[in-house]
């Protein structure tokens, strides 16, 4: 399970609608029959409309500025071995997101009237899309772009050959691209991996728009704030304050694995993957302790995400 949460945008002044985001989000359902298409969705209600949701969002904003974000953006991705132990991949997913909003909402660190924060005391909406395609921040884009240039250069040394402009054999430049073509490092289905490509396998995962304000419009709920849980004083009274994200995805992938029986190996873990990063020797070290059946799991899904299976070695002494 990845999940990631981002203001409205990054940097500078904020736009005053969610149109553009909403829009965004629409985009998988252009050109699909009624009976295809998917459509917003929040706690209680189904078939949202585009406009609905930018309406909500757009007028629950009082008394924010123009240097804070209107609106939050969780994406929940799950795995491929996650999407697999789906029976339904569109009703679950939405019962799933049902159940990690609530998730969401418990990991705040704040209070309303003295309460905690409840489901019903957030504004959200959400959609479910089905593709996923290779952007230019890819590592596959990135590592395809030396070959991606060379094929540039020669197809328009081919177009100026063709006008006359440049001197030269047009067939040994096609034999060139298509030798190029097959030497890039990254291909799918024996095709170069370019940017817009559409991913291959099932891509299903979930984009959740939420108010940065509550559904009252009164109160302020940042799950982007830099206080992760604890009390201040503020004109003399106690107040809670800041949202526990460490808290907010391991629940997630425990509501995943409750809902669904779903057995997580250690490596899929968000605690493993946060050692992978700051504790390589504590990952590596559990991951070797594991037991034979459950190592050989953890192995078969690093090489599958193409991520290192040992350490680098130091060269120095």
């Amino acid at each position: 399970m990845y999940i990631t949460i981002t203001p409205q945008k990054l940097g500078g002044n904020y736009a005053q609608s969610s149109s553009d985001f909403v829009g965004y989000l629409e985009k998988e359902n252009e050109g699909l029959n009624e009976s295809n298409k998917e459509h917003f969705f929040n706690q209680h209600r189904e078939g949202i409309s585009a406009g609905e949701v930018v309406k909500e969002i757009d007028e629950n904003t009082a008394k924010l500025k123009k240097t804070e974000p209107k609106f939050y953006s969780i994406t929940v991705s799950p795995s491929s071995f996650e999407l697999k132990r789906l029976q339904n991949s569109r009703e679950d997913l939405k019962k799933y997101t049902r159940e990690v909003m609530k998730d969401y909402v418990a990991s705040f660190h704040r209070e309303i009237n003295g309460r905690p924060i409840h489901i019903r005391d957030i504004k959200y909406f959400a959609k479910i899309e089905h593709q996923r395609f290779f952007k230019g921040t890819d590592k596959q884009i990135k590592e395809n772009q030396a070959f991606a240039t060379k094929i540039l250069q020669l197809k328009n040394e081919i177009r100026q050959i063709e006008r006359g402009v440049l001197e030269g054999s047009i067939s040994i430049r096609q034999k060139e691209i298509s030798h190029l073509e097959h030497q890039a490092p990254h291909q799918q289905n024996g095709k170069r991996i370019v940017q817009g490509m559409p991913k291959e396998g099932n891509q299903s995962h979930i984009h959740i728009i939420v108010s940065r304000k509550d559904a009252s419009n009164a109160y302020s709920l940042s799950p982007g704030s830099k206080y992760k849980a604890s009390d201040v004083k503020m004109n003399g009274k106690w107040v809670k304050r800041g949202f526990d994200r460490d808290r907010f995805f391991k629940e997630a992938e425990k509501t995943f694995d409750r809902t669904f029986g779903y057995q997580r190996n250690f490596v899929e873990t968000y605690q493993a993957r946060k050692d992978f990063i700051k504790n390589p020797n504590h990952y590596f070290s559990a991951l070797m302790k594991l037991p034979t059946n459950e190592k050989a799991l953890a192995l078969k899904i690093l090489r599958e995400r193409k991520i290192p299976i040992m350490p680098p070695i130091p060269k120095h002494k």
